[in-house]
């Protein structure tokens, strides 16, 4: 673990897939690595909402081309530790949400939901679809389930 964890801090792609580090906790990675999206959503929540999905596209390729790299180099098709597609997951369940700390938590729970559970066919592209695009997707399809609840329960005024 010890020379992960340096690789994790001296390589750009090693630091970016593994979610700025988060992806090294022994424990509940892909948590972690959700936990560490919600600064970004808060950043990027105050810019209009084309910047925020255009972004948001580019984390994905930038998700596709490291989690490859990164899971290449390891030998290991979707280590636990790459938790760059649970940041970029989360980012997308976050889309058009009114910023709120209730809205946060939700979507971050909605999103660890869909993404531990994987319903059909994210479970099916999980198992099938390999490579860094493979890594990226699962957890992109998780997303959409959870961004529709939580706009459900944003059209419904349960969410400000």
């Amino acid at each position: 673990m010890k020379s992960l964890s340096n690789k994790v801090w001296q390589d750009p792609a090693y630091f970016i897939a593994f979610g700025f580090g988060s992806g090294l906790s022994p424990v509940a990675p892909g948590t972690f690595g959700t936990i560490a999206a919600i600064p970004i959503y808060w950043l990027l929540s105050h810019y209009p909402w084309p910047f925020y999905f255009l972004l948001t596209c580019a984390t994905f390729v930038l998700g596709v081309i490291v989690s490859q790299k990164v899971s290449q180099d390891l030998g290991e098709h979707d280590y636990e530790g790459i938790v760059w597609d649970e940041v970029v997951g989360y980012l997308l369940v976050m889309f058009l949400v009114p910023y709120s700390v209730s809205a946060m938590i939700l979507g971050f729970l909605l999103f660890r939901l869909f993404d531990i559970w994987k319903p059909q066919p994210i479970r099916w592209v999980d198992q099938k679809v390999k490579g860094g695009l493979g890594i990226m997707l699962d957890d992109v399809l998780a997303a959409i389930p959870a961004w529709f609840v939580l706009q459900i329960l944003v059209y419904l005024n349960y969410i400000r």
